[in-house]
């Protein structure tokens, strides 16, 4: 797909990108009052901890991809975070308004999504 040195620093602003998409997502779940209330009406269980728990996952993890530290490990539970929230808040679109909505709102949940499994598949650590 790219050669050489190129490939590594494609990939490495690739791993950057996802890790600062994933701390400020944490970041906001944690202080914006208005996404709080917006995940409180999901219906989760415990939603304070569960909200808590998932924001500190993604802060966690993302600083760890950007820090180059256990990038594969650190892939795995926001790849699950990404399904997740398909499943909870992109398919209810899919479901009740179209596969046109559905696709607008899930875009850049999936281009993430892909990302990371782009970021977890490399597994000689040639590139990453």
């Amino acid at each position: 797909m790219f050669g050489g040195v190129h490939a590594l620093q494609v990939f490495n602003w690739i791993r950057y990108a996802v890790g600062y998409v994933f701390i400020v997502s944490g970041v906001v779940k944690l202080l914006v009052p208005e996404f709080k209330q917006t995940f409180l009406s999901l219906g989760f269980p415990n939603p304070n901890t569960t909200l808590f728990l998932l924001a500190m996952i993604e802060i966690i993890c993302g600083v760890l991809m950007v820090a180059r530290m256990y990038v594969k490990q650190a892939t795995i539970p926001l790849i699950i975070i990404m399904i997740g929230a398909l499943a909870v808040a992109k398919l209810p679109y899919l479901l009740n308004e179209g596969i046109l909505s559905f696709v607008f709102e899930s875009r850049l949940d999936i281009v993430m999504l892909i990302l990371l499994v782009l970021v977890w598949r490399d597994k000689e650590k040639q590139l990453l």
